[in-house]
């Protein structure tokens, strides 16, 4: 699928506000949740319906009317309101090992007749689904659109084939869930992204505010030789004692990671240089989306739309995702920065360091 969560899907702060809005504005929807707990919706066909509808790509689908079902306490905190979204679908296609999933806010077209179709609407003003609850208490699920996990305008960016394979089939609409135990719900949404012991505590508790941290790599000969495309030879993501003084007299605690700065240095084998670059970092969900600064920065223009990702790795190394050039293996003023990363230097697992590795 095109990208989801990027190192997760990000959606933009604006986004995060209006549906925070809506979804406080809008009166509870009795219809789905009559004593207004959380409601949950399923349904997994079996062998006999799906061969029957060769069409039909969803084999399991879940509806959950309520709080966020996904997030989890060891991720990251959320800059999305806990009441921001209250629908969540989720569904699993033939064949897959995990299932997808999507979120929006659910609202009466009409509120004030009490006939009125309900809408969960999703950003950039698209539609989840339809919702509808027959005389049996079953949840009928319409107007699902195919491109419902793809990334608008994926049709013309992936091509009608590739489109057709990731999009949902053609006979994936108007479908009929029972209602189900709340804890039904929440462990399908729990298969979405498990758990992994490895990965330990959360970026925001591993690294604090006032203490200095050095992750890094240096890559062999054996490893460049396997990755001819890797500019990288060595890289360190850290922060000193000039960093640390920054978010001393200007960052704010509370709001830690927000407004951190980290200095990322880099050694191609080309150039054998190292340069330097400083991000500002926030905290989003499970990791840390930074961008450039142009403090302590070897470069001179506008960069600040360059970003880079951390997020924790296992067994206590650090995950640097590096999706549109943004480290300094070229210039990030040249036009040739502008495009995305088409080397080996998108992803690095680093190690935890010594301060002195990371020095000037």
């Amino acid at each position: 699928m095109t990208s989801k969560i990027a190192v997760g899907a990000v959606l933009g702060a604006v986004l995060f506000v209006a549906g925070s809005a809506l979804a406080e504005d809008a009166p509870k929807l009795t219809e789905l949740s009559p004593n207004g707990a959380d409601a949950c919706f399923g349904r997994d066909y079996d062998a006999a319906h799906l061969k029957a509808h060769p069409h039909q790509k969803v084999a399991r689908i879940f509806f959950y009317y309520g709080r966020d079902p996904v997030s989890r306490p060891n991720e990251e905190p959320s800059t999305m309101s806990d009441v921001a979204y209250n629908g969540f679908l989720t569904t699993r296609v033939r064949g897959a090992t995990k299932p997808e999933w999507a979120a929006g806010w659910c609202n009466k077209e009409d509120p004030s007749d009490k006939a009125s179709a309900i809408r969960c609407g999703m950003e950039c003003d698209r539609t989840l689904a339809s919702l509808k609850v027959d005389d049996k208490g079953r949840l009928i699920v319409s107007n699902l659109q195919a491109d419902v996990y793809l990334d608008a305008g994926a049709e013309e960016e992936l091509g009608a084939a590739e489109y057709d394979k990731q999009a949902l089939g053609s006979d994936d609409d108007n479908f009929r869930l029972d209602p189900m135990p709340t804890d039904t719900c929440k462990a399908e949404f729990a298969r979405i992204d498990p758990i992994d012991p490895a990965l330990g505590d959360p970026l925001r508790e591993r690294l604090k505010a006032d203490q200095p941290f050095c992750y890094g790599r240096d890559y062999d000969d054996a490893h460049l030789k396997s990755h001819p495309d890797q500019a990288t030879q060595s890289i360190r993501v850290f922060r000193g004692p000039i960093e640390l003084a920054s978010f001393a007299s200007t960052g704010d605690a509370a709001n830690w990671p927000d407004g951190a700065d980290i200095a990322v240095s880099v050694t191609t084998r080309q150039k054998g240089a190292k340069v330097t670059q400083t991000y500002s970092c926030q905290g989003e969900a499970d990791q840390w989306r930074c961008s450039a600064s142009a403090k302590m920065s070897d470069f001179a223009c506008d960069i600040s739309q360059k970003e880079i990702f951390l997020k924790r790795g296992a067994n206590g190394t650090m995950m640097l995702a590096n999706p549109n050039s943004a480290l300094a293996i070229v210039d990030l003023c040249s036009r040739a920065a502008d495009g995305k990363t088409r080397s080996d230097d998108k992803i690095y697992r680093l190690n935890p360091m010594p301060q002195s590795a990371c020095s000037p």
